[in-house]
């Protein structure tokens, strides 16, 4: 009797062997442990041989006793016995799968001549990839090892055989080879060696260079004409869209495209494109620590052919969120076509993970899915996810979607052998949206009633909410049909401190947290926006005196507005007329003795509507006590001006200083603490409301900036309060799970139906409790237009009687850019320029900017000339101008710009060309689009100089020629401001310019601190000017070379340009009076007040427009005015014959006016001529 080997497990064989005659027969009995003996079975001929089946519970160890006896055909009988013992049972085979799409070859030959070498597989290939002996792959693709050649396989792949064999078929290596690609989707092979490589061998391959990124593209048609690579986040020189990136070289792969980096970039932002046609449809990201500084690429295909993913299935990845579930019943996701199940998973403690080819779990449920298709409805709403499958949820399994969304989610496929296939992370706001739509109707934040709170938030995913009020926790309770958790207290929890614990399954992390997270909707907070606090904005002791009573200035129409955009913390920091105590702060409006209070009443009176005041939200990146605000610790006045050290010097603090433009809002609904007298607590409530209530004493309604396209940061990060209370709802994701990050941070999505509540309630609560008079969106095509007019709608539902405000009359206006992952509609209908024409709110209209200043902001040589800086006229010498033919060409298509910039944007506005066509707005090209797409004026908004970019003094000092004049330099920028001034629509100047304000070269001073940001109102202020002397320029300029991080590239433009220009108080006070004529003249004459395009078209046209048009002026008649902008160096005659014996005269504001030179302009009736000096805007009305 022969029994199992020691360590027997499973089933196993008992045998017996018998002598003598044949009709045999033997019964086995078997004991396990100290059991009751069990027949096993009999035998009757050889082999004599029965199984035990050993039960998976028997311990190891466990003795195995075994008996067997032979009884004869005459019945005799004998006997034997046997022992053994069990062992561990093996752990089960995991079935295991490859969701990879290639696998890949390198193969290295001493000679480096691969010409004739191809890569000859078979096995698991997708359908054509197969060849006939001897063709086969070629390789294609070269890099530091050699060369390699690439297959696509069939879904499901395991296993990939293959050769390396010459044109004529003879082997490298004469054995067949494989790869398994379930483990690895690349090896590497040597010419003449079996063996292969399966891990990238280090020795071979270089450190890759950190400072640049390398993308290898290869299309399969050959033909790379007009493809370009568009980079933008983590570049260190963004690209426009109509001007990507060349490849720097073609190989045997294809395009070769170098993306410089920024310092500490992590991540880069790309798309390939010819055109508007793109490679792929949605905005790409290259994570420089997971994939490296170099990919190669295959037109069509999102993931990269090199490097192959790691890991036994490129497709189980539980960081990424590629299942996006749209509604209760349907999930949209590009699963595996080959998939035998397909399913949701999802479990309250997070437990699921994947490793080891497989997932593991120890508390998950299952959602089964059904394939199905969109609906029109559904493609319609998600319109970047059209060609996506999609997948039912099961109807015996709907009652617990509820249930699944409040822990961790994870879609999954399996094969038919129960590998899994693929795997990732669920996009859950289309769902929550569909089923808690009641929340959209919810008051959240802290309401009261009868002096008693309410603290509300919604929270639909989190397992518990509690509300911790000044250290004390209480408990909330959930509403299951909105997911809104509340509470309501007694009135002795006003203005107490409370933030919010928030248990909750956190993507970005990957586990259960609980966050103690402020309010979302928080009205009032303690300083750093540590707590919330409860407060009632509605309480009296928070408004100034009057604030019920007092009388607006009149509301000015959008179309009409004239706008000053402004910086509370520049307004007058510098401003030594006002008190120490209240400079960079809310209550310096209020002193209105002040120089910088002066200077904005006197704008008021020439004609300016609106103080647009840059974000003043809660801001994330200033530290709000003055004790914890960095300052410098050197004598900045004392470096000279084309010195590095002040920027160095200012860079040292600016992470914790006092300044920052603001754009990382924290809290969208609290006026920020920094600007307070005190930050702990209301008094930034009562000053923010004071400094509105000054302003309109002084004539100014006011604008207000604001950020709701992103926040500071996402996931668990301490300034991402959104994102800590519902996770992975409130950013917009990409296709990968990946926050968007377009905006330049983590981008918001206000298509997700309560951000879009957010952004209107909150923009409620500032016009009603602050009497806001309008608002500025940042980056506004980012968001839906159905949003902007929800919040226009929301506006126009105010009342004096009922909310102190008449929301009518709030004006709106915005960016309306169009880049990024929503680009060209991509994810819902934008708030873009041409989308928002016709809907009374406007956008910023970069055409006739572009054409006033010349080039475009992004340009890596600054001395690029526009009309007002030259180009053509009086040539700088820069060679990016080209030549001289080249420039009078681009200067006559600037004025045609320029035109329809004057006629407020007017799509369908007509008129001749300088090249003598019969064109429409929208038929002049502008980067290869309309340049015309307003319907109306006042659908556009005008302007020559914002924050963002050079000041428009600096714009000039770059382009103008180095020799000009200080007094020439102080036309040029009157002439610049007047072609926004004088426009149809509305127009906006930052405030300063007229007074020829400088950054001192700076093109984005966001985080430069006061030394190159503050106002210089006093004319004499020439601190700091250059050299310690005190003989500087009195508007900012020559105050050090600009801030290295963003200005390093230009600093050998900006170096000579420092010290060798000067403007003083007479060209500083010239430019200011001439300004304020203009304004003067743009208030007073109706017509520049025209309410339809029908009427600018009767009224407003260019009679010397045309193919023998002056380059370097633009005559326009509108009415019963006729206006020259005469921008070359030279007086020039302009006749209009039409015009000849017409009587005219300089219109009478001028000729009381500031400016002695346009004095000059004169008149001549007989033939209509006008004669203008150079440099100079004439305005010219008719007389009796």
């Amino acid at each position: 009797l022969t029994a199992p080997p020691t360590g027997a497990t499973g089933t196993v064989d008992i045998t017996a062997d018998v002598d003598g005659g044949g009709l045999d027969r033997v019964v086995f009995a078997a004991q396990t442990g100290n059991g009751k003996w069990q027949t096993l079975g009999t035998a009757d001929h050889a082999p004599y041989r029965v199984t035990q089946t050993i039960a998976k519970d028997v311990a190891p160890g466990t003795p195995l006793r075994y008996k067997a006896v032979v009884i004869d055909r005459a019945g005799h009988t004998a006997s034997a016995t046997a022992a053994s013992s069990t062992g561990t049972p093996p752990a089960p085979e995991v079935p295991t799968a490859s969701s990879r799409d290639y696998a890949v070859v390198h193969y290295k030959r001493a000679d480096g001549d691969y010409t004739d070498w191809r890569l000859y597989a078979w096995g698991d290939l997708a359908d054509g990839e197969s060849t006939t002996w001897p063709a086969g792959h070629d390789f294609v693709g070269r890099d530091a090892y050699g060369a390699f050649a690439h297959v696509r396989l069939k879904s499901g792949a395991s296993s990939v055989s293959y050769l390396v064999i010459d044109k004529d078929g003879t082997k490298d290596v004469s054995a067949d080879r494989s790869i398994d690609v379930t483990k690895t989707g690349e090896i590497w092979a040597e010419q003449g060696k079996e063996a292969v490589l399966t891990r990238k061998p280090t020795a071979d391959y270089p450190d890759q260079d950190p400072t640049k990124a390398v993308l290898h593209y290869h299309r399969a048609d050959g033909d790379y004409d007009g493809w370009g690579l568009h980079v933008w986040s983590g570049a260190a020189n963004p690209t426009d869209w109509a001007k990507p990136l060349k490849p720097v070289r073609f190989d045997a792969y294809g395009a070769v495209y170098e993306v410089p980096l920024n310092n500490g970039a992590t991540s880069l932002s790309y798309l390939i494109h010819k055109g508007d046609e793109k490679d792929l449809p949605t905005d790409q990201t290259l994570d420089l620590k997971a994939d490296g500084h170099e990919v190669w690429l295959l037109n069509g295909q999102e993931k990269y052919l090199l490097p192959q993913p790691a890991g036994s299935s490129a497709a189980l990845d539980l960081t990424t969120s590629k299942a996006v579930w749209i509604d209760r019943n349907t999930v949209a996701w590009n699963g595996d076509d080959s998939a035998a199940s397909t399913q949701l998973l999802y479990s309250r403690t997070g437990s699921i993970t994947a490793k080891d080819g497989t997932l593991t779990s120890t508390d998950e449920h299952w959602l089964r899915l059904i394939r199905s298709t969109l609906t029109d409805a559904q493609k319609t709403k998600f319109p970047h996810l059209a060609s996506y499958t999609a997948w039912s949820v099961d109807p015996r399994d709907r009652d617990r979607v509820r249930e699944a969304l409040r822990g961790q989610l994870v879609a999954s496929q399996r094969a038919s052998n129960w590998a899994v296939l693929g795997a990732t992370g669920v996009q859950i706001a289309g769902v929550l949206d569909d089923l808690y739509a009641a929340a959209s109707k919810a008051d959240l934040g802290p309401t009261f009633h009868k002096g008693r709170p309410t603290l509300s938030v919604w929270a639909p995913t989190a397992q518990s909410v509690k509300l911790d009020l000044d250290g004390s926790t209480v408990a909330m309770k959930r509403d299951d049909t909105t997911g809104v958790w509340s509470v309501t207290g007694g009135k002795s929890w006003k203005n107490k401190p409370y933030r919010y614990v928030v248990k909750v399954w956190a993507p970005s992390v990957a586990e259960v947290v609980t966050n103690r997270v402020t309010d979302p909707y928080s009205v009032a907070l303690t300083a750093d926006s540590e707590r919330s606090l409860v407060v009632d904005l509605g309480d009296t002791s928070l408004a100034p005196r009057g604030w019920t009573s007092y009388a607006k200035p009149k509301a000015v129409p959008l179309a009409d507005a004239r706008i000053q955009e402004l910086h509370v913390r520049d307004f007058s920091v510098a401003d030594t007329t006002v008190p120490a105590k209240d400079r960079g702060t809310y209550r310096a409006f209020a002193d209105q003795d002040s120089d910088g209070s002066k200077h904005l009443r006197a704008l008021a009176k020439a004609g300016t509507s609106y103080v647009h005041l840059l974000p003043v939200f809660d801001i994330a990146t200033i530290p709000e006590r003055k004790a914890d605000q960095a300052s410098v610790d050197c004598d900045l006045s004392a470096y000279a001006a084309d010195s590095d050290q002040q920027q160095a010097c200012v860079a040292k603090t600016a992470a914790k200083d006092a300044y920052n433009w603001g754009y990382d809002p924290y809290h969208y609904t609290v006026p920020e603490g920094s600007y307070a007298s005190d930050p702990d607590g209301t008094r930034r409530t009562a000053e923010f409301r004071e400094m509105v209530k000054s302003l309109n004493s002084d004539g100014l309604r006011v604008v207000m900036d604001v950020v709701y396209n992103h926040t500071p940061a996402g996931g668990q990060a301490k300034t991402s309060i959104l994102d800590q209370v519902v996770p992975g709802y409130y950013q917009r994701l990409l296709a990968d799970g990946s926050v968007a990050s377009s905006t330049c941070c983590a981008g918001t999505a206000p298509e997700n139906t309560m951000m879009g509540k957010l952004v209107v309630d909150s923009i409620v609560t500032w016009a009603r409790e602050y009497k806001v008079d309008g608002f500025r969106f940042d980056l506004m095509g980012h968001h839906p237009k159905a949003n902007i007019l929800a919040v226009r709608k929301a506006l126009d539902a105010l009342t004096p009687k009922k909310d102190g405000v008449d929301g009518r009359k709030i004006i709106l206006y915005g960016e309306g850019w169009n880049f990024g992952e929503v680009a060209d509609d991509a994810r819902f209908v934008q708030a873009t320029q041409r989308n928002m024409a016709g809907t009374g709110i406007a956008t910023f209209s970069d055409r006739a900017r572009d054409a006033v200043r010349g080039g475009g902001p992004f340009d890596e040589d600054p001395g690029v000339q526009g009309f007002a800086s030259g180009l053509y006229t009086d040539p700088n010498s820069s060679a990016s101008n080209g030549t001289s033919a080249e420039q009078r060409a681009r200067l006559l298509h600037y004025q045609d710009l320029i035109k329809v910039g004057l006629t407020g944007n007017l799509a369908a506005y007509r008129f001749t060309d300088t090249d003598g066509r019969d064109v429409t707005g929208a038929q002049v090209d502008y980067n290869g689009g309309p340049a015309g797409y307003a319907y109306a004026p006042g659908d556009a908004l005008a302007y020559t100089d914002a924050h963002d970019n050079e000041s428009l003094f600096d714009a000039l000092a770059f382009k103008l020629p180095a020799t000009t004049s200080a007094a020439d330099r102080a036309r040029m920028q009157v002439l610049a401001l007047a072609t926004a001034t004088l426009s149809q629509g509305p127009a906006l100047s930052q405030t300063g310019s007229d007074l020829l304000r400088s950054k001192s070269l700076d093109r984005n001073s966001y985080d430069s601190g006061d030394w190159f940001n503050a106002i210089h109102w006093n004319c004499a202020d020439d601190s700091g000017g250059g050299n310690g002397q005190g003989n500087g320029n009195g508007n900012g300029f020559g105050r050090g070379l600009p801030m290295a991080a963003d200005n390093a590239a230009k600093w050998p433009y900006a170096k000579p340009l420092l010290t060798g220009v000067r403007v003083g108080c007479p060209q500083i006070r010239g430019a200011s009076a001439a300004y304020q004529d203009l304004l003067r003249i743009r208030t007073s004459e109706r017509d520049f007040s025209l309410d339809t395009a029908a009427q600018v078209q009767s009224r407003l046209s260019f009679p010397l427009s045309g193919k023998d048009e002056t380059p370097g002026v633009i005559t326009m008649e509108l009415g019963d005015l006729v206006l020259v902008f005469n921008a070359t160096p030279e007086r020039r005659e302009l006749r209009i014959g039409s015009l000849a014996g017409t009587s005219y005269a300089l219109h009478p504001v001028l000729r009381a006016g500031a400016d002695p030179v346009v004095k000059s302009a004169a008149y001549e009736r007989e033939s209509g001529t006008f004669a203008v000096p150079g440099r100079t805007v004439a305005v010219f009305s008719r007389s009796s």
